[in-house]
């Protein structure tokens, strides 16, 4: 067995592939590139923050699902959510949780050596830029992209292996190995409260670099990290941590200059960057995972049998809360008036031809099934696509949740309101509700902007909801072997437990 922390720190293992976008990196691969010519100069240096970029869309471990930061959005936050449904009773042991405390499992080390992969060329990149010949803004600029991406990936496994801040006596229960540099030693675990700390004094760094260096990154690229993505990654975490007043101020900072999506774009697919969209991957036809990206899993008119014989579809009881007069209503297959199948949502021929009839670009072998969705396309067979990671939206919604929590309803309305309504989602949306109602609403609205993103399970394991799935006999869409009830207390806290693959290596942590 490998160990992983050298696999991890080696600079010379970012693939560096051609790319039909001048922005992209042309050039030739790494693997023969020494770290001495990759931080030469500042230009190359912006190469391995490309490279970065280009390990968020990659294929891992062998396996044709694992594809970078889509892996993560589909089978960890969007399978074993509250609100996502698809036909796969084979993959319950992932959709139910299960896997949290199997340690030697391929589903409980693909996030933590994804993210440490990330995490090594980012510290290369803090360790080597100073001393590149260039520019000094240059060089203050790339440093907080490579900070940006530190923190993000930190944030990321703090929510997938430790526990949620309120399970965590202010942040004294287990954190993370908190990797700074590129020794290769034996570390503990941090505590959280050490690794959020970490993660904010790294966005504190990188918003002073990007201030300092007067530069951003160029028109058209939304795939490298700028301080707005610095702001988001701040909002995101302090949320996670119950700290509201970063919450709040970070999420209106991430937001500045990315104004709301128009209905238009909204019901464009998802699948190319518009004027909201704060961070994303890139993906072109001659630059796609073909069958393993994340949009042939989701994309509606994806030809991948992922998608044609599996469709996803939003949980029936969070379809039938969304008001009729809600543009995002229409995205999902409205069943009322049509027969299928209740045991698993399969449609009838009528209400199939229904959605060939309203969504025509559906392959002509898919498969359709209730309240399956169409939010989500592909630009390309089997599933190009562009894939976001911020949104202003979201950035929105993390602003009414922290208001919330401050104690400011009618700041936390008014957000809600200007989200919804301002943006033309649904032109007569109102909000007077205060108290839990308020809270509820919010969380309502989270699931309904956000659905298919990645935010499902992530947001339930932060509130401490109980995850209830419901049978169409007991009012929802789910197979019987995926209506489950999880509470908060169960499946280790909702805690992937530290891998094999770390503790089989790293003497200072222990397996649990």
């Amino acid at each position: 067995m490998k160990n992983i922390k050298h696999i991890l720190t080696v600079i010379i293992l970012i693939p560096f592939f051609a790319s039909c976008s001048d922005d992209y990196l042309n050039t030739e691969p790494t693997s023969a590139t020494g770290t001495s010519v990759v931080f030469e100069t500042t230009d190359n240096a912006a190469l391995a923050i490309n490279g970065i970029c280009k390990l968020m869309t990659m294929q891992y471990l062998g396996n044709q699902g694992m594809n970078g930061e889509g892996t993560i959005k589909m089978w960890y936050g969007n399978y074993p959510g509250n609100n996502f449904y698809v036909n796969l009773p084979g993959w319950s042991s992932i959709i139910n949780s299960t896997y949290h405390e199997s340690t030697s499992s391929m589903y409980n080390y693909y996030p933590w050596y994804y993210y440490y992969r990330i995490l090594g060329n980012a510290n290369a990149i803090v360790a080597y830029i100073d001393a590149a010949s260039g520019p000094a803004t240059d060089k203050q600029f790339i440093k907080a992209q490579a900070l940006t991406f530190r923190a993000y990936a930190y944030m990321m496994l703090a929510q997938l292996y430790s526990y949620r801040w309120s399970d965590s006596n202010n942040g004294a229960t287990d954190g993370l190995v908190l990797r700074l540099d590129l020794s290769n030693g034996d570390l503990p675990l941090s505590t959280l409260l050490e690794t959020y700390n970490q993660i904010y004094k790294d966005l504190d760094d990188a918003i002073s670099m990007y201030k300092s260096s007067g530069k951003s990154r160029k028109s058209g690229d939304f795939f490298s990290p700028n301080i707005n993505v610095a702001y988001a990654t701040y909002a995101r975490a302090a949320l996670n941590r119950q700290d509201y007043t970063k919450a709040s101020s970070n999420a209106k900072l991430a937001r500045e200059g990315y104004p709301l999506m128009s209905v238009a774009d909204y019901k464009a697919g998802f699948c190319n960057p518009n004027q909201e969209w704060i961070w994303g991957t890139f993906s072109s036809v001659d630059e796609t995972l073909y069958f393993y990206s994340y949009h042939a899993y989701i994309g509606y008119n994806s030809t991948a049998s992922n998608v044609r014989t599996y469709p996803k579809c939003i949980s029936k009881e969070i379809f039938e809360k969304i008001p009729v007069t809600d543009m995002r209503k229409a995205l999902f297959l409205d069943p009322t008036g049509y027969t299928y199948t209740t045991a698993s949502g399969l449609a009838s021929a009528q209400l199939k031809a229904k959605a060939f009839q309203l969504y025509p670009a559906l392959d002509a072998a898919a498969s359709v099934y209730a309240y399956m969705q169409f939010k989500i396309k592909a630009n390309d067979m089997p599933g190009v696509g562009n894939l976001n990671h911020f949104r202003s939206s979201e950035m929105y919604l993390i602003e009414a949740e922290a208001e919330y929590f401050l104690n400011n309803a009618s700041k936390a309305q008014s957000v809600l309101v200007e989200l919804t309504k301002g943006s033309g989602r649904d032109a007569q949306y109102a909000c007077t509700k205060t108290g839990a109602d308020l809270l509820n609403e919010i969380k309502l609205y989270r699931a309904i902007e956000l659905w298919g993103e990645g935010f499902d399970w992530f947001d339930f394991k932060r509130w401490g909801d109980t995850l209830d799935r419901k049978t169409y006999e007991k009012g929802g869409n789910f197979l019987a072997a995926l209506a489950v009830t999880i509470k908060p207390d169960e499946t280790n806290k909702w805690t992937w437990k530290i891998p094999l693959k770390e503790t089989d290596f790293n003497k200072m942590v222990m397996p649990k």
